[in-house]
């Protein structure tokens, strides 16, 4: 059969129907909010480069969760920006830390909202980089050890999921031993397995102060021509413990996450990055194009290629216009 007996058009006529046929759907539960912590008291500072984003101190920031939760969106994900910061990145582990702070502190106010706390070394090295460094040369296995240790220090000040992003082979092992081993056989790792050296980082850079003081992270974040290698990442993390997947950045990636789709059965996340968020803020504020729903496409186009989570600036914004 074909045209005119068929009309597709029939089933797009009013918003009831194509509600009511609609393949895909976006929910508040999809949704995790990245934050921004800092030193301080009263602090809530704007990002230039990220409209309606914020750097907060830790009492700012337990506002901001409750505001998070009256949206009903489900998690958060916290990055810490420490005063203080040196080759080792101590401040990653340390229990007084600016992120171990900031999880005892939302989960005492909000003890049911998710708590996901990103693991890396770059916001606490003075060299910006995401591991060790010797004699010029970001060291793997000796980052492994850090790594793991600043995930142990997640899980006891009462993180509910920890995401590893550094890129270091051999991270998720490394911290599923330490969590095992210290009585937290119970807690999740979400790993950004698939974590591409994007230009789509700088915003991100901005408020995070991580930018690498030396060269970049091609050498340890993968190249951005290549998916297989992708899949070949996935699995080895699901090998070494990981209970679920990241694919980062989010849109110039959609051909490797609906291909992480077809092939694990695991939930999958995606971030919609810093550039994303912050070129459809940047177009709408010229008029170019209507940042609402701009903003809600590109987000549907993440959950119709395979997300069961997407890590959003936009968040509260969208949230705030979905149904509940």
């Amino acid at each position: 059969m074909s045209f005119p007996s068929v009309r597709p058009r029939r089933l797009r006529r009013s918003e009831t129907l194509r509600r009511m046929v609609r393949e895909t759907r976006l929910s508040r539960d999809d949704l995790v909010l990245p934050l921004f912590v800092v030193e301080g008291r009263g602090v809530r500072e704007p990002v230039a480069s990220m409209p309606g984003v914020f750097r907060q101190s830790v009492d700012a920031l337990v506002d901001e969760a409750k505001r998070v939760r009256d949206l009903g969106i489900p998690a958060v994900i916290l990055f810490g920006i420490p005063t203080r910061k040196d080759a080792r990145g101590s401040g990653a582990d340390a229990p007084d830390g600016i992120v171990q702070r900031a999880v005892a502190a939302v989960k005492r106010s909000e003890p049911e909202l998710c708590v996901i706390t990103d693991v890396c070394l770059c916001e606490y090295t003075d060299h910006g980089h995401c591991g060790i460094v010797e004699a010029g040369e970001v060291r793997n296995d000796p980052s492994l050890e850090r790594i793991a240790a600043a995930a142990l220090s997640h899980a006891r000040a009462g993180a509910d999921v920890v995401a590893p992003s550094d890129m270091m082979d051999g991270r998720v092992g490394a911290i599923r031993r330490a969590l095992d081993g210290a009585g937290f056989e119970h807690l999740p790792i979400l790993s950004y397995a698939a974590k591409y050296a994007s230009a789509y980082y700088g915003p991100f850079r901005e408020a995070a102060e991580s930018a690498p003081a030396f060269g970049d992270r091609r050498g340890y974040q993968m190249d951005p021509g290549n998916a297989r290698e992708a899949l070949r990442e996935m699995r080895l993390d699901l090998e070494e413990g990981a209970d679920a997947l990241m694919v980062k950045p989010a849109l110039p990636y959609l051909d490797v996450l609906a291909a992480a789709r077809r092939e694990f059965d695991v939930p999958l996340a995606a971030y919609h990055v810093s550039g994303e968020y912050a070129m459809i803020h940047a177009a709408a504020e010229r008029g170019w194009l209507d940042g609402e729903r701009a903003m809600e496409e590109a987000l549907l186009a993440i959950r119709r290629a395979g997300a069961d989570l997407i890590l959003t600036y936009a968040a509260k914004e969208v949230a705030a216009r979905l149904s509940p």
